[in-house]
């Protein structure tokens, strides 16, 4: 698959490695053109201009700091260059003030979409950066469950895909306005994060039959 990475930080670097490592075709792309190439040299993937990203792309992964996203978005081409396209959003808006995190009241990943006409899914925003990096990220004994949401079905899938790539188990949970509750939830981790909590702090679904069978493996249960 081809992946671009709209981005040169610490998001675009860890899901654009891991995605290389697992064998896709990684475009680097960012307002630094010398960033943008020392990242995809670092990952064995490919550089070029946030429009190369979006352009030659099947699917784009925006991972810019949220007061950065008009422009990024407008660099890579907009509407034009981005609608139709598969853009996965792991962006959160939210506001750092003291020990105090807020977040809009509608989701950053619908006005995405409403901005650039592409088929938005919101992912991959509520773990910090070093959770992406464990290979898997496992929790309790049990893969890590990355919920997502979107409004087109295909789009769905390949993100789906994508979260399976990285040893995590997707959890589908709505359309494009389940966005909202995503990125509250990112919120209070942010938040828990912000006040001391190590960074692998995370929310991870149990269900009964998870419980069930980490019995009879005789998993131990971890703190």
């Amino acid at each position: 698959m081809k992946i671009g990475i709209l981005g040169t930080g610490t998001m675009a670097r860890t899901l654009g490695g891991r995605w290389a490592a697992a064998g896709h075709d990684v475009l680097v792309g960012g307002r630094s053109a010398a960033k943008a190439q020392q990242l995809a040299t670092a990952l064995g993937a490919r550089s070029g201009s946030l429009a190369d990203a979006a352009q030659a792309a099947d699917v784009t992964l925006l991972a810019v700091a949220y007061t950065a996203v008009p422009e990024v978005l407008d660099a890579a081409g907009g509407r034009g260059a981005l609608t139709g396209k598969v853009v996965v959003d792991c962006t959160n808006p939210v506001e750092l003030t003291g020990f105090s995190v807020t977040s809009g009241a509608t989701s950053l990943a619908e006005q995405i979409q409403q901005r650039t006409g592409a088929r938005v899914v919101k992912a991959f925003n509520l773990c910090e950066a070093k959770v992406w990096q464990l290979d898997p990220p496992s929790f309790d004994g049990r893969p890590l469950v990355v919920p997502f949401c979107g409004d087109d079905e295909q789009a769905r899938a390949t993100v789906g895909a994508l979260i399976e790539d990285l040893g995590c188990a997707p959890l589908a949970v709505g359309d494009v306005t389940y966005a909202r509750h995503l990125e509250a939830m990112a919120a209070l981790v942010i938040s828990l994060l912000f006040r001391g909590h190590d960074p692998y702090t995370v929310f991870n679904l149990v269900t009964a039959a998870d419980e069930a069978r980490r019995k009879v493996a005789g998993a131990p249960v971890q703190p």
